[in-house]
């Protein structure tokens, strides 16, 4: 399956799961293929055929964004180099969850999360010690007893008991020694913390020589200015409440791609969206301001640019 077929699959899926979803980013460089929201969830989501291409760096930023944007960062893969990604597992690449399309299927449409999740070693889940300590005690069965039928030791029992992961095996041992569940599911909307590679957070790049002034005029009307490598809009800025993607560059064609497509992003993350432009004689494309750089250096604070920008959008659209 090409990749844009499989893009297309996950945003029907997504679709059918109850979902608003973006246009798919079609410019370079791009941390994340779409953004989607349902209700209070919102997910930035990477679609690659094999999620060995997924690099650090990619990670990197996606997390970031994750953080900016109140959203979990996604991979959707089919395999990995040696092979299919497993229904049902959670893996995870330089911090950020990746699952197959099936998982994804029973997580978001069925509303089946999954349970099991890779990390260096082999497959594991998390056991719920209360659950796990209540049902031995019914059976008034000691520490000893419950690791003798396991095959561990007792410690090992009280780690579990404590919340220590065990292996599938032993999880699914446990589970026909007592006949009921005692596992507990990965929490992939909440960035499944507890289980994420131990990578540190990544640091914030420096902005790119051209974008300076601009980033400096945003921090000067109050801004916290977050900028970007790998995505379609140069900035992430944050002031109350409130969220703003920034896009800078003379206005051409993969200019007006890029407003786009950060409108498009906006809808789903609930942020506005600028993009600064040396001249134009537009005032915006779709949901996207359009400011002209001298206009921008005339901004004192937050409340000029939220007027500059509502003043040019709250209308509708000029068209392409």
């Amino acid at each position: 399956m090409s990749r844009q077929a499989l893009i297309g699959n996950v945003t029907a899926m997504l679709s059918d799961a109850g979902f608003a979803v973006s246009d798919r980013i079609a410019v370079r460089p791009k941390s994340f293929d779409l953004a989607a929201r349902r209700g209070e969830d919102v997910l930035l989501v990477k679609v690659l055929a094999n999620v060995d291409a997924f690099d650090a760096a990619t990670g990197a930023e996606m997390r970031r964004l994750g953080h900016y944007l109140n959203a979990t960062p996604l991979v959707l893969s089919l395999r990995t180099r040696d092979e299919e990604l497993k229904p049902g597992v959670v893996y995870f690449r330089h911090g950020v969850p990746a699952v197959s399309p099936d998982t994804a299927v029973d997580l978001f449409v069925e509303g089946v999360p999954p349970l099991i999740y890779a990390a260096p070693g082999g497959l594991y889940v998390d056991i719920d010690g209360e659950v796990l300590e209540d049902a031995r005690e019914e059976r008034d069965w000691s520490l000893g007893r419950l690791a003798s039928e396991l095959g561990v030791s007792r410690r090992t029992v009280s780690k579990y008991e404590d919340g220590m992961n065990a292996s599938v095996d032993v999880a699914a041992r446990l589970e026909e020694v007592f006949d009921r569940p005692l596992s507990s599911p990965v929490e992939v909307l909440e960035d499944a913390n507890d289980v994420r590679d131990a990578d540190p957070e990544p640091a914030e790049p420096a902005p790119e020589p051209d974008d300076e002034g601009v980033v400096a005029v945003l921090a000067e009307a109050g801004y916290t200015v977050h900028p970007t490598e790998r995505a379609p809009f140069k900035t992430v800025s944050e002031e109350s409440d409130e969220s703003l993607l920034t896009g800078h560059s003379a206005f051409t064609r993969t200019a007006e791609k890029r407003a786009r497509i950060m409108s498009s992003v906006g809808e789903i993350t609930r942020t506005r969206s600028v993009y600064v432009v040396d001249s134009t004689r537009r005032e915006n494309v779709d949901s996207t301001a359009l400011v002209e750089r001298e206009e921008l250096e005339d901004v004192e604070d937050a409340n000029d640019l939220r007027d500059l920008i509502y003043g040019r959008v709250d209308h509708e659209p000029e068209s392409a």
